[in-house]
């Protein structure tokens, strides 16, 4: 096995230089200044150098982390004070990458064939810093190169952190295994000077995106569904429910979304640290026939709440978050629920369905986060069905606004649960998301500076651990810093949209296409009502 270092071809010599045939003398210097220089730009590591015991402080932290073979280079910047920086980046394999400077940008051609080079093995990033005319050595960086690649594609919202507004805001996606990033659809291709369009909850149909969705409000508002590559703007909302369709999950092979209904109410603190608290007043669950435009519910029960629906792999299954509670009667109910949201509750649900007839069986608990005073969100399952990861934090829904959400991660199987403390932080971590082959987790986190989400890729391997994550790579290191809006709702794509902004705009322009509410699917049968409920 080769060890980290590099090894170079013999310069060419003075001698050599000078014995270049050359038919006139001005020609002679010429190439002789070209050699000359080309020579004395070549980087190479010091030979003399003092070794230091600790570690560099980079930005990202791009250390001791599993990476796939397929992801964009790493750029990052080295923060400690020199006056000159020479960086070796090796694989056990060969392809040496030396790079002179604070910043350390790499070419994504000469990157990728590294890894390509050292699939399953390690990676290694040694850092000479020069201080005082003499040189110094930080300990290696070791980092291993995954066997299995990522999905090319990821697409999030991009919005600004506030609380009321939304004058700009866009979805777009990102090929990560370079830098390339576009617009899928901005607000602002419709909106007017004094207008506002809120769009977001962007889903696709088992990863690909020719079947998929988001919503438009306020100016312009509806459900965009793309089937079969053909868009269409769909008004979910009828008279009988809370609300239009608000988190979607679309079934992974028949034409079905899950829809969660949701009438929310808003919080503002004067003095909590945390200033808005984001809650249901009443949520419910339907489903979607794509084709048809008809609407069934799944779950109405007044006294509980059900929301964040997604599938199974297969299909099989219905999971979604669900509290019970209550009211009184003795206040409105906003006042009253605004009022004890600390003691609402979630906990995961599942509904067997059969979509031969499209029936639902009965709704059985799969995590009782109640029983132990946490609110469990946002259940998704693993590609292979083992694995169910959510967020839980102290209480309630809304927990992109709760410190104290992590991610946990329960075995299906033998029902162990995992709080993935190599993952989470002492900020928020929350929307989350699968890639296809299921070796990678990305999520949003705030641990950044605890006010803009960034998303961050974990690996996770065929045992069922997970890995110390990285932040998405960008092109220049410093980056993160001068971005001052939040990453939402990622989600990972094996291709890309093709259909243009444009297309999207014209057909919110468009007249919007009425679904239909049909029968209830319980047939009247409160939750409450069924076996094995709570």
């Amino acid at each position: 096995m080769k060890k980290p270092g590099i090894y170079f071809q013999e310069k060419a010599s003075a001698t050599d230089i000078c014995n270049i045939s050359v038919k006139t003398g001005i020609y002679f210097v010429f190439s002789f200044f070209l050699l000359f220089s080309f020579f004395s730009c070549q980087v190479d590591t010091p030979a003399i150098y003092e070794e230091l015991k600790e570690k560099p402080v980079i930005y990202p932290d791009y250390q001791e982390i599993v990476i796939p073979y397929n992801i964009a280079p790493l750029n990052f910047m080295i923060r400690e004070e020199g006056t000159d920086y020479i960086t070796r980046i090796s694989g056990e394999r060969g392809e040496d990458l030396l790079i002179r400077g604070k910043k350390v940008n790499l070419k994504t051609k000469d990157w990728h064939t590294l890894l390509e080079h050292n699939r399953g093995a390690h990676l290694f990033i040694e850092i000479f810093l020069k201080k005082n005319q003499h040189w110094y050595k930080y300990p290696v960086i070791r980092n291993r190169i995954a066997e299995e690649p990522i999905d090319e594609y990821i697409s999030y919202r991009l919005i600004a952190p506030l609380y009321v507004t939304f004058k700009e805001m866009s979805i777009r996606q990102r090929n990560i295994t370079d830098f390339d990033e576009r617009v899928i659809y901005s607000n602002k291709a419709v909106a007017g000077k004094n207008e506002q369009q809120c769009i977001n909850c962007h889903a696709y149909q088992n990863y690909k995106t020719g079947n998929m969705q988001f919503h438009a409000r306020q100016v312009h508002p509806g459900t965009v569904i793309v089937t079969d590559g053909v868009p269409e703007k769909v008004n979910i909302r009828t008279q009988n429910l809370i609300s239009g369709g608000v988190y979607p999950a679309w079934h992974p092979t028949e034409k079905l979304i899950a829809y969660s209904v949701n009438n929310t109410g808003q919080l503002f603190h004067a003095k909590e640290s945390q200033k808005v608290e984001v809650f249901d007043l009443e949520s419910d669950l339907i489903l979607l026939d794509v084709k048809t435009k008809e609407i069934f519910v799944i779950q109405d029960d007044p006294d509980s709440f059900e929301t964040f629906p997604a599938w199974s792999p297969d299909g099989s299954f219905l999971y979604y978050s669900s509290a019970w509670y209550k009211t009184s009667g003795k206040a409105p109910r906003l006042t009253e629920i605004g009022t004890n949201y600390q003691s609402l509750f979630y906990d995961l649900i599942r509904l067997p369905f059969n979509k031969q007839n499209r029936t639902f069986g009965k709704p059985d608990t799969v995590f009782k986060a109640s029983e132990i005073a946490k609110s469990a969100t946002l259940p998704r399952i693993s590609p292979d069905g083992k694995y169910l990861l959510f967020t839980l934090a102290d209480y309630g829904t809304f927990h992109i606004w709760h410190k104290s959400s992590d991610l946990m991660l329960l075995d299906l199987e033998t029902k162990k649960l995992d709080s993935l403390e190599i993952i989470n932080s002492p900020d928020v971590e929350s929307y989350h998301s699968w890639s296809s082959n299921g070796r990678w987790i990305l999520f949003s986190s705030r641990r950044e500076d605890g006010s803009y989400t960034r998303l961050y890729i974990s690996y996770f391997d065929k045992e069922g651990n997970a890995y110390k994550p990285f932040i998405l790579p960008q092109k220049d290191p410093e980056f993160y810093g001068q971005l001052f809006k939040s990453y939402n709702i990622p989600e990972f794509m094996s291709e890309p949209v093709t259909l243009s902004a444009r297309d999207f705009a014209n057909i919110l322009k468009g007249n919007s296409i009425q679904a239909t509410l049909k029968d209830n699917y319980l047939q009247g049968k409160t939750a409450a009502e069924n076996e094995n409920f709570y």
